[in-house]
């Protein structure tokens, strides 16, 4: 079961990838950051990232009908623009399930796809601790 450090370098195989981090939607912090970041500002992409991821885990417009099991009530969120995608990947967590993976795509090179898919294998065997 890998760690932050394997998962985000995981993450960096896929297709297109230009930057992926672990983030705390709660505080806004990077837990791990690898590759580029927009702006080139891992920290202030951390805290926009979670400003958003906030917004839709805390709203019950984008939870799963009926499901309550305690975890994150939204799977992922998609950003696209003219070049690229961010994919924000929520982790369900033994302790409070705060975190999400934030994967940044090129558009001409990424499969979104392809991404999701494997983002949520990454997030299912991610450790932390």
């Amino acid at each position: 079961m890998p760690g932050i450090d394997e998962c985000l370098l995981e993450a960096m195989r896929l297709p297109g990838a230009r930057g992926a981090a672990l983030v705390d939607w709660t505080s806004g912090l990077a837990l791990g950051t690898v590759g580029e970041a927009p702006g080139d500002d891992h920290e202030t992409t951390a805290a926009e990232a979670a400003e958003l991821a906030r917004l839709a885990a805390e709203h019950g417009a984008f939870a799963a009908g009926g499901s309550d099991h305690g975890g994150p009530p939204v799977e992922d969120l998609i950003v696209s623009n003219r070049d690229s995608y961010h994919l924000l990947r929520f982790v369900d967590t033994t302790f409070d399930s705060s975190v999400f993976l934030h994967l940044w795509l090129a558009r001409a090179e990424g499969n979104l796809a392809l991404a999701r898919i494997r983002l949520g294998e990454m997030a299912a065997r991610l450790v932390l601790g």
